[in-house]
């Protein structure tokens, strides 16, 4: 599969083609076994996720490919810790020593923004983001990408972690950036605490993103 791979910081993207890619390029993965009766899709942003993946840890000196948990996530080498993403035809990796949550997502369209807007924020939330100088599609966007990388984060060190039922922290205000975010400690309290009207995760969403339109963070 033809990929190309770029660095911002600590960030590996590799975009790729699809078009180019042949079962055998799975090989390369030592559990490729388990992609075996996978859709083409599926496999492609695995496989480009994975080479995100190990560019990363190369920085740590680690030569390891990540392999695959028993709820599909990515198993890092002791002491490391690692988020992978990927949208169209984009996959990002990144790898720390402490917790790290990333996402790359496309820009809900202004339908299906209203179709997601309560699952994602609370009414409190969608009245900052509606007052924000972004357009309110983007500013969605970027508050359930925000809450998607917490939960990537974090959701291994509680497992009850509800990130969708969390408020975005008290620094968002019409003043501050809807990025803004406390360290980890200051996030235990709200796990498994019911904060957020939707009970909805990650995975319960994700089969609503079929009409988005463009990458963001790109």
């Amino acid at each position: 599969m033809k990929t190309h791979h770029s660095t911002l910081h600590t960030l590996q993207r590799i975009d790729f083609d699809p078009d180019s890619f042949t079962p055998g390029d799975l090989l390369w993965l030592p559990h490729h076994a388990k992609l075996a009766r996978s859709g083409k899709k599926r496999q492609t942003e695995h496989l480009a996720g994975r080479i995100a993946a190990v560019h990363a840890l190369r920085a740590f000196g680690e030569k390891s490919v990540p392999g695959i948990g028993k709820n599909r996530q990515p198993i890092w080498p002791e002491g490391l810790y690692g988020s992978i993403s990927h949208c169209g035809n984009t996959a990002i990796a990144i790898v720390a020593r402490t917790p790290v949550g990333i996402d790359i997502e496309a820009v809900f369209s202004p339908q299906l923004a209203d179709e997601l807007a309560s699952l994602i924020a609370s009414e409190e939330e969608l009245a900052v983001l509606r007052h924000s100088t972004l357009p309110f599609p983007l500013a969605l966007t970027l508050a359930f990408s925000a809450k998607e990388s917490l939960y990537k984060a974090f959701s291994s060190q509680c497992p009850n972690f509800r990130v969708f039922m969390m408020p975005l922290p008290s620094v968002l205000t019409r003043k501050h950036s809807p990025l803004s975010f406390p360290p980890f400690p200051s996030l235990r309290h709200y796990a498994g605490t019911p904060l957020m009207r939707s009970e909805s995760s990650p995975s319960s969403l994700s089969h609503k993103y079929d009409r988005k339109s463009k990458i963001t963070n790109q």
